[in-house]
């Protein structure tokens, strides 16, 4: 490999950046594409379509061989809140391959006994999402019900382009909500990438059907994520 083309990829992976290594199989030559730099040719659409499976494969195109290889930032999820729901989301977002991890400055709830082995923070959202800030490789989960808690982590993942963003709460609740991210300066587009109501509507009541149906809205927000098709800039 072109070590300036490795010095690209590990930048990438170092900035939690998504790219496919761009290899052509008749005469060895290798070039990175970053996600955001794709075009709209044929290798161009291929690519975008590997960036949202997250599968490697052989491509043909015009009488050529590539093969791309796809670096994905592993996807994560942020919880805001220690609550059933969150007991219940951990281990089902492990079996799906997501890391999870739980903020909650309330004591009482952020317990290693009642999250045994998960990735638990009892820092106030403002100062655990310094050591680890949000991405667009984050989904953000906040489910404390206190604006105090809540509301931060979600002007935060709407900066930082987080891939899903939802938040528990009536409809009722979720409007006062807006009225305050509004009054922070955020627009009508950027309160519609909000789920609110949490989750995919499946009529979910307990705590262990809701978070199936959060990390349901996960996975498909995942899935099915907008990537920008700019002019390809391949080196």
């Amino acid at each position: 490999m072109d070590p300036l083309v490795l010095q690209r990829l590990n930048a990438a992976r170092a900035g939690r950046k998504a790219a496919v290594l761009v290899t052509d199989l008749g005469d060895g030559g290798n070039r990175l594409v970053l996600e955001g730099e794709t075009a709209t040719d044929a290798l161009g659409t291929e690519i975008a379509a590997r960036l949202r499976s997250g599968k490697s494969g052989l491509f043909e195109v015009e009488g050529q061989s590539i093969f791309l290889n796809v670096h994905l930032p592993p996807p994560r999820i942020v919880v805001i809140g220690a609550v059933h729901i969150s007991q219940a989301l951990y281990p089902m977002a492990a079996l799906a391959g997501y890391d999870l991890s739980i903020i909650d400055p309330r004591t009482a709830f952020a317990t290693p006994e009642r999250f045994e082995g998960a990735d638990l923070s009892a820092d106030w959202p403002e100062d655990a999402l310094k050591v680890r800030p949000l991405d667009a490789y984050t989904a953000v989960v906040a489910v404390t019900h206190d604006p105090k808690i809540d509301d931060h982590p979600i002007a935060e993942a709407l900066k930082a382009g987080c891939f899903y963003i939802g938040a528990l709460g009536s409809r009722k609740t979720h409007a006062k909500r807006v009225e305050r991210l509004k009054a922070e300066g955020f627009g009508d587009g950027d309160i519609a990438r909000i789920s609110a109501p949490i989750g995919l509507d499946i009529g979910a009541s307990s705590p262990a059907e809701i978070a199936v149906a959060i990390l349901a809205d996960i996975i498909q927000a995942f899935r099915r994520r907008d990537l920008k098709e700019t002019g390809t800039a391949l080196a």
